[in-house]
């Protein structure tokens, strides 16, 4: 028996006809350089937008009802119901809180339009890789360690007030990726009052996030007298590495620059347990009787031998 051979389009093409070649959908690759990437939607229409990231969904209330939003297994699965304007979506990396901006607008379906193809998102030229990391091999290795060097020359209290301070006041596209960082809940109203219990000011506690054994946690002060105070680090009472104010004064209260940030870092725990006890203001010794009280003066209350 004579064996058949065919070229290989020609056996491509003869098993595509046969069913046992399938081809598979076209992909949309957007790549991510700190600007915002254009999706547009059809109504009606799931558009799968594969990421390879575990991330949060920040949705504008003025398109929710009108948007389905689903995440599962690195891929966001968007369908709207309705027409929605332009409108831009966050996505936040959950480990490193690097922010990746989506504008959105879904319109009507036009007869004949083919379906959408699903995109990909990919880091670009100017954007760290998640893959950098210190424990990598192969060819990458000795570059992967210098950068972890240079990472851990600054400081983790740097680092770590750095990232609070650019969550709080810079826009959060600009905000400095970084790897093993984690948001850390606060406790429920947090009692600060020994914080700062030379000067008049009210203490509220923001957010908190963690690196390795450290925490970072964004305080905001408020004056409350009517004059100007200055902030000085060393009058700060607690268990701090490291304490840095985004102002180095308060104006008098009722003025715009009567709250500042503090940024305090602990090692180990958060700030509730890096304050200090609160003393109570009533001596509970007042309340015992004469002759015991009298005794716990003498040393211990005991009894007179006869």
């Amino acid at each position: 028996m004579k064996r058949l051979i065919l070229p290989l389009p020609a056996l491509a093409g003869f098993l595509l006809s046969m069913g046992l070649v399938s081809t598979s959908h076209a992909l949309e690759i957007l790549r991510w350089e700190r600007l915002p990437l254009a999706v547009p939607l059809v109504v009606g229409q799931e558009r799968v937008i594969f990421i390879n990231r575990n991330v949060r969904i920040g949705v504008p209330d003025s398109v929710g009802a009108h948007l389905r939003v689903q995440s599962a297994g690195g891929a966001i699965y968007l369908r709207a119901s309705e027409p929605i304007p332009p409108s831009r979506l966050q996505l936040q990396d959950v480990e490193s809180g690097a922010l990746i901006l989506l504008d959105i607008a879904a319109e009507p379906a036009n007869a004949g339009q083919p379906a959408l193809e699903p995109v990909r998102i990919v880091e670009g030229d100017g954007a760290p890789s998640r893959t950098d990391n210190p424990t990598s091999t192969g060819e990458n290795a000795p570059r992967d360690t210098a950068n972890a060097v240079v990472r851990r020359a600054t400081p983790l209290p740097v680092v770590l007030t750095r990232y609070a301070a650019q969550n709080l006041y810079a826009p959060l596209r600009t905000v400095e990726p970084l790897v093993g960082i984690g948001r850390v809940n606060l406790r429920h109203n947090l009692a600060l009052d020994t914080l700062l219990p030379t000067l008049p000011v009210r203490a509220l506690a923001l957010a908190a996030w963690r690196l390795e054994d450290q925490w970072v946690t964004a305080v905001k002060l408020t004056n409350t007298s009517a004059r100007r105070l200055d902030l000085d680090p060393r009058a700060l009472q607690g268990d701090f590495i490291a304490a840095t104010f985004q102002h180095a004064t308060l104006g008098p209260a009722g003025q715009s620059t009567d709250t500042t940030i503090v940024y305090l870092v602990t090692r180990g725990h958060g700030l509730a347990e890096s304050l200090l006890p609160k003393v109570a203001p009533i001596d509970a010794a007042v309340n015992l009787p004469p002759a015991a009280a009298a005794g716990q003066a003498e040393g211990g209350g005991a009894r007179d031998e006869k």
